[in-house]
């Protein structure tokens, strides 16, 4: 059985996922490195674990987490695409299961906005996962003068939480935003689409979600 510990331990994949966040680095986007896979990962887990599904379902997420951005080794055009054509090959290449490869590599191809809808539970838990990973760390300019609105914006996250409510209801993302950075309105500017996808995301799941930022809900 192909288990997350068998991905995060192979070599070519941690090579795809560091080259393709050093292509990332140089078209200037935030961090898509081990780190944002790693925290995507446990927090697709997280929230299919919570909301009760298997724990081999809670695995696939924890998977598809950790590949989900691989594509941009390839273009950052379309990566959800040709990322999932990746984890394919890759996955099949290590035998794992027709159905589990298939639950993956669907998630990969449709955690992006542009084109992405949460098609089942393990999709749907990617995109929240991926979608509520926004945080001051992931940028990588150092100089503030320097920023453009995504970099701003992310910036100004200095605490960014998603949890599940104890009746298991709702999904809630609340963010602390620092607005001598960046305003609220710069937030859904630049987010409001991803807030949406989240939206669909839950619904997918059963709970509402519902975005809180500075104590303040605003979806």
């Amino acid at each position: 059985m192909i288990t997350f510990e068998t991905v995060k331990n192979n070599e070519a994949i941690r090579t795809y996922i560091q080259c393709a966040d050093e292509s990332l680095k140089a078209l200037g986007y935030t961090e898509h490195s081990f780190q944002h896979v790693t925290r995507v990962a446990e927090t697709a887990a997280y929230i299919l674990k919570t909301l009760g599904y298997t724990e081999r379902e809670t695995e696939l997420a924890r998977i598809a987490g950790y590949l989900h951005d691989i594509g941009n080794l390839v273009n950052r055009t379309d990566h959800s695409q040709s990322g999932a054509v990746m984890a394919f090959r890759i996955l099949d290449n290590m035998d794992m299961p027709a159905n589990e490869i298939a639950e993956i590599v669907t998630a990969i191809g449709n955690h992006d906005e542009g084109t992405g809808v949460a098609v089942n539970a393990v999709s749907a838990a990617l995109i929240l996962a991926d979608k509520s990973d926004v945080r001051r760390t992931r940028v990588r300019n150092t100089d503030i003068t320097a920023f453009d609105i995504h970099d701003r914006v992310n910036y100004s996250v200095v605490r960014s939480d998603l949890k599940i409510n104890e009746q298991k209801t709702i999904i809630k993302l609340k963010l602390q935003i620092d607005t001598h950075i960046s305003s609220v309105m710069d937030y859904f500017e630049i987010f409001l689409g991803r807030m949406v996808m989240c939206r669909n995301a839950a619904r997918k799941l059963g709970p509402e979600f519902k975005l809180i930022i500075n104590e303040q809900q605003l979806l």
